[in-house]
């Protein structure tokens, strides 16, 4: 039996956690405006594969491949000791589950197919333990792997409020070019705190993988996909996009975005990108990060759209050298992190994994794309 001091300290702790989820999601403009700044670090000394998430205490996470985190409690200023999450191989997908303040790490064996643990942490990221679910089947009978997707999110707006999803991809058993073909995207949601994951229908193109998803300001999910094969006369150097009406059950309207490159230029392979939704309420601020390279991984760059992703019309250099997977995401109201986007990526100026944060002022010095026009109400 649990003694009366352990229990009045668990109490406190999931009341806190409520309190905490309970804040603001979403703010206003303001704290990503003010003096233009870009800072980076050097988190990680080796591996790859990053995720990078906020908890709801503004804690910023950092990702890598073991899978290991180190925390940061002061917006990104400083980061903590390495915190073991699981044995086993990078699954992307970090969620935070903004009801509850829980955040959900998926880690597979292996490279997939391979079996898969989920962990979860209840105090933002400082302890971590296992977490048993129930990963439903797609519609195609196929069991999703979670390798290597950006984040996933909760839904804030409309009828599936609460709802946390992350983007997944079917590997059609081997990640081979002979079965790239047969490959495909698609996305798993939870409507109870993780118990239990819907797998949703396949995104409307093959040979895609290691997608990202944001949700727009009327509900819409915005999904964009790295794409590494497409028919004969098919583009798949472009970022591929669809969306969702109904909380991310299916996926409409496949178009390419001219506008932001998949990897570089010399293959059709791609590159796993990041994607992150400011926290402003009623604007569609996306800030998408990947490599303008006509050859090998390098010229990490920024991409900014003020519409939900009809338009990109600034971009910015982030970093010249190496520069591989990346993983964006934004601070929160009322944190520590508030105003900062932060950066995790595997290159950088010392290598290994990367931290950089910046504020969008920073973003909008950059250069225009010629794809529409910075709008006058973004105005610091």
């Amino acid at each position: 039996m649990k003694s009366k001091t352990s229990l009045v300290l668990a109490l406190f702790m999931a009341t806190t956690l409520y309190l905490q989820a309970a804040k603001a999601v979403e703010g206003k403009l303001a704290p990503f405006f003010g003096k233009p700044v870009l800072e980076s670090k050097q988190v990680f000394k080796n591996g790859r594969m990053p995720n990078v998430v906020v908890g709801m205490d503004g804690s910023v996470l950092a990702f890598w491949n073991g899978v290991i985190c180190r925390k940061s409690v002061d917006g990104g200023e400083t980061f903590g000791k390495v915190i073991e999450v699981g044995k086993g191989f990078m699954g992307g997908g970090v969620t935070v589950d903004e009801t509850t303040g829980s955040i959900f790490a998926f880690v597979e064996d292996g490279h997939p197919p391979s079996k898969l643990s989920v962990y979860r942490s209840d105090d933002h990221g400082k302890t971590w333990g296992k977490h048993e679910c129930v990963i439903e089947k797609d519609k195609n009978g196929n069991v999703p792997s979670m390798h290597m997707n950006e984040h996933g999110i909760t839904l804030r707006h409309g009828e599936h409020k609460g709802r946390i999803i992350r983007p997944t991809r079917w590997y059609a058993g081997k990640n081979n070019n002979s079965r790239w073909p047969k490959h495909y995207t698609n996305a798993i949601y939870s409507d109870d705190q993780g118990k239990t994951w819907q797998t949703s229908d396949p995104f409307p193109a093959r040979g895609t993988g290691e997608a990202t998803i944001a949700e727009l300001s009327d509900g819409t999910i915005y999904y964009n996909s790295r794409r590494h094969w497409a028919p004969k006369g098919v583009n798949p150097k472009r970022r591929w996009i669809a969306k969702s009406k109904d909380g991310g059950q299916t996926w409409k309207g496949k178009s390419i975005c001219e506008i932001l490159p998949d990897g570089d230029q010399a293959r059709n392979y791609g590159l796993m990108g990041g994607l992150t939704r400011l926290p402003i309420k009623d604007r569609d601020i996306l800030i998408f990060s990947n490599i303008e390279s006509p050859s090998g991984r390098h010229h990490g760059t920024l991409w900014a759209s003020f519409d939900g992703g009809k338009t990109w019309p600034v971009k910015r250099l982030v970093f010249e050298g190496r520069f591989a997977y990346s993983s964006l995401t934004s601070g929160r109201p009322g944190t520590k992190s508030e105003g900062w986007i932060y950066l995790l990526y595997e290159g950088g100026p010392e290598g290994g994994g990367t931290m950089a944060r910046f504020n969008l002022s920073w973003v909008l010095e950059g250069e225009s794309t010629g794809d529409g026009k910075v709008p006058a109400w973004v105005d610091g």
